[in-house]
């Protein structure tokens, strides 16, 4: 298969894993901007609504050992077919029934793109050389964020013309436009015919056994930024109506730009490590995503400075750990299982992060203690990489 990392082949593979990606993030989001009119139709509680939005990322958490044994298992190519497929089905159950299928459908859907989170990195690692993962994984991360913008833009209007159940079943267009492409970049047997990943990568020397501290390092990384990014993106709308008296349409508008910077560190991050050290690199977007505390704390006025800021810092955090598992990792079955439990881990912080900051915002009635705990994931996202990214390789 390596020979689908040289052109024209390359750049297929390429425009597969960010077409793959736009369905990664995309499909769920898709539910917050029509979840009135989902609430209204279903008579969903308020504690419904947040569990229907919590269930992707529980899965992500939950479901990472099972989405390891796939990959290993099954073959990356089959389980990205999975993948796509799992996603076609479960935005389809989730705009056919009631309360309990819609929930279904969010769980088939948080599983089958578990899937998809561990899996594509080991498609990077064993397809593209050392010097061409960086883009590559720059395109995964950056597809992540436009499909999350594409798919909130166009929900709403969607749902105004044609209700919200076919608004949030658009996005199965998208699985659709990834499989096709898939297919043809890795051909039909390999796409749809199973097969176990080899104990070691076959043609590659066998790496450093990658020590478990750096595991352990690495996965205190992930959870900072999990816990980081999805607390902001939960709570930053409510914080910017209540400091700054926004309307709610005009907050939301406002915190899109967590998510569009997102985009322009995805890309970034593979450049500037180009130029300068792994570690640099980490501790530069620390100390971008430490504006976002500290600047709403201290300066809430400047938020689209601080918004932007810290979207580049989230979208590039995620590019640069997920690189740092596929050249830390010895083989593409170590890549898995450190993969696993990296992002297992990182996402069950994730997971807890927006209803633990909204019970910390309801006893104080006011976001200084939200922003301190952010400020605390921050510090461990900084720490973390710091001691693990140092170990990371330059590509060749």
């Amino acid at each position: 298969m390596s020979d689908l990392a040289k052109a024209p082949r390359g750049w297929l593979l390429m425009l597969a894993i960010g077409l793959i990606a736009l369905n990664m993030r995309g499909p769920l989001v898709a539910v917050a901007p029509v979840v009135a009119q989902m609430q209204h139709d279903l008579g969903f509680t308020p504690v419904e609504l947040g569990f229907l939005t919590g269930i992707p990322v529980l899965c992500f958490a939950l479901a990472a050992p099972l989405a390891s044994l796939a990959g290993r298992k099954l073959g990356p190519e089959f389980a990205i077919t999975l993948t796509l497929l799992g996603v076609l089905l479960g935005v389809v159950v989730r705009s056919a029934g009631g309360g309990a299928v819609v929930m279904l459908g969010t769980v088939i859907l948080g599983v089958s793109i578990t899937i998809g989170n561990i899996v594509v990195p080991l498609i990077i690692r064993r397809d593209f050389t050392p010097a061409r993962q960086g883009a590559a994984m720059g395109t995964y991360t950056a597809a992540l964020n436009i499909g999350s913008f594409l798919t909130s833009m166009v929900s709403a209007p969607l749902a105004e013309l044609l209700g919200w159940r076919p608004a949030i079943a658009a996005s199965g267009l998208f699985a659709l436009a990834a499989l096709a492409v898939w297919v043809i970049a890795v051909g039909r047997r390999a796409a749809f015919v199973p097969a176990a990943v080899p104990a070691s990568d076959p043609g590659r020397p066998a790496g450093k056994l990658t020590s478990r501290w750096i595991t352990a390092a690495l996965t205190v990384g992930f959870a900072g930024q999990a816990f980081s990014y999805y607390g902001v993106t939960a709570w930053l709308p409510s914080l910017l109506v209540d400091e700054l008296g926004m309307t709610p349409s005009a907050a939301g508008a406002a915190s899109s730009l967590f998510q569009i910077f997102a985009i322009v560190g995805g890309l970034g991050v593979p450049l500037a490590a180009r130029f300068a050290s792994t570690t640099a690199v980490g501790l530069t977007l620390g100390l971008l995503w430490l504006t976002v505390p500290v600047g709403l704390l201290l300066a809430p006025e400047l938020w689209w400075l601080w918004c932007s800021l810290g979207g580049v810092a989230q979208g590039g955090g995620i590019t640069l750990i997920f690189l740092a598992i596929i050249r830390l990792a010895r083989d593409q079955a170590s890549a898995a299982r450190m993969s696993a439990v990296v992002q297992g881990t990182g996402y069950s912080f994730g997971a807890v992060a927006p209803t633990l900051l909204g019970y910390v915002h309801g006893v104080s009635g006011a976001w200084t203690g939200p922003l301190l705990l952010i400020l605390c994931s921050v510090t461990a996202f900084i720490l973390g990489t710091a001691l693990s990214l140092r170990r990371v390789p330059k590509p060749h």
